[in-house]
């Protein structure tokens, strides 16, 4: 038992020394954590706002998408219904909306007119369908004029575009009759003969566009001039809808179409979180990168026909791909790893120097506990070979030290040290008593 008790005594010693040499070191490292913590970015929000559109659109369609990936992150996307890309324009171009994102179709505002705001790509095509009554399609815009034309309601990308390719054709509000409707209500305006043409911008999927395309008495134009738009408008590409796309049973449409398309994109103002800037890249192209009846797999989301500057992120992720971190690991777990790695450096620069200096200190504090007790030996056999000192003197003091050694403790690795300590202190115990010669125990044999 009492060499239980001893054990655990010097084993408790020398846990107090480890920790006096470790503790400093450590609360040195903590201290640097501290300092560096004040420069790391603050976590992305847990919710935030996307405008879309209509609730019956693509854009809204697509947010749902969106929102279902952010929602499996922990994020909640909130989705703000809205009458189309011009609103939602006014609402990330003010940063007290606190609406940091939307679809915006591309064309209906340049970079000089925002320049706060940047694209993180394009999403999908947005085809402009030009529907007219008669038994003949158009040949050209110019053929609308002195009709009655539903150009997309107020607010809409529709109203923007179509209004600007009309002015171009010389069709403006002086040579024909322009309203302001558009989606579904427009369709069945266009059916019941209320107007003379409609314009829509949508996919290709649309129940409202596979119902007029199939519609008795409505022509869907064609573009024969696609190139000449192309040249006057970067943000547009021509599509074509081939024959039979919409409906194979009913071969329609019933010849190729030529379709002027901008492109779905997503833009953002400054105000949004770099970390769910990724976020949404990746969601992006999980959700549109399989293409569809306009675009090839792989197509989407791009970095082309964009209108505003890319976000330097998403122009790096078109290049390369995903980040690392986001390649091998959760969204939640990358993003706090690329939060944190501003702390890697400080690390780095305390944990070298203290590995370097940490083992060496930790051999001296423990080879000290034993070379402490040669200064006080050597100083009494000094003193015994001068006789300054009194044989019972000197027993007095070789007995103290050896008391004292005795409560000395060393981890194991250290133990020669302090049997090497006591045979010294019997060598020297021995002159003293004048037992006569006693060989140097830590002489070579022989010598």
């Amino acid at each position: 038992m009492a060499g239980n008790g001893v054990k655990r005594a010097r084993t408790l010693r020398n846990l107090r020394t480890q920790v006096v040499i470790v503790a400093p070191a450590l609360l040195l490292v903590i201290a640097g954590f501290v300092l560096a913590y004040q420069f790391v970015g603050p976590a992305p929000p847990d919710r935030l706002v996307m405008a879309t559109g209509s609730e019956t659109g693509a854009y809204h369609a697509f947010g749902k998408l969106y929102a279902e990936r952010f929602r499996k992150e922990g994020i909640e996307l909130s989705l703000r219904s809205t009458a189309g890309s011009t609103e939602n324009l006014s609402l990330i171009g003010d940063p007290s909306r606190n609406v940091p994102v939307a679809f915006i179709q591309g064309g209906v505002a340049t970079a000089v007119q925002h320049p706060e705001l940047l694209s993180l790509g394009s999403v999908y095509f947005e085809p402009l369908w030009v529907f007219v009554r008669g038994d003949a399609p158009i040949g050209q815009l110019t053929d609308l004029a002195g009709r009655k034309l539903a150009v997309g309601g107020s607010g809409s990308g529709t109203r923007t575009l179509a209004l600007k390719l009309l002015a171009e054709n010389g069709v403006t509000g002086e040579t024909a009759t322009i309203v302001d409707l558009g989606g579904p209500d427009a369709a069945a305006a266009l059916k019941r003969g209320d107007v003379d043409a409609a314009f829509f911008i949508t996919s290709a999927t649309s129940e409202t566009i596979r119902d007029l395309v199939a519609s008795p008495g409505i022509q869907l134009t064609s573009f024969g001039r696609a190139e000449a738009y192309l040249r006057r408008h970067r943000y547009l590409s021509a599509v074509t809808l081939p024959r039979g796309a919409v409906d194979l049973a009913r071969d329609l449409p019933r010849r190729d179409i030529v379709l002027l398309a901008p492109t779905a994109t997503v833009v953002a103002n400054p105000d949004l979180h770099p970390a769910l800037i990724d976020l949404f890249l990746l969601t992006m192209r999980d959700a549109h990168r399989s293409g569809g009846l306009l675009e090839a797999p792989g197509d989407f989301p791009s970095g082309k026909f964009v209108t505003f500057p890319m976000e330097p992120a998403a122009e790096r992720f078109y290049e390369r791909g995903p980040p690392f971190l986001q390649r091998y690991l959760p969204f939640w777990a990358a993003n706090l790893i690329d939060r944190l790695k501003i702390m890697i450096l400080p690390l780095l620069t305390l944990l070298y120097p203290l590995f370097k200096i940490l083992p060496p200190m930790y051999n001296w504090r423990m080879r000290a506990r034993v070379n402490r007790w040669y200064r006080d030996l050597q100083a009494l056999d000094d003193r015994v070979r001068s006789g300054a000192i009194s044989n019972g003197d000197a027993r007095a003091e070789i007995d103290r030290i050896e008391q004292a050694v005795e409560q000395v403790t060393v981890p194991a690795g250290f133990a020669s040290s302090a049997y090497t300590l006591r045979l010294h202190i019997d060598f020297l115990r021995h002159r003293i008593e004048g037992e006569g010669s006693v060989a140097d125990p830590s002489a070579p044999d022989g010598a």
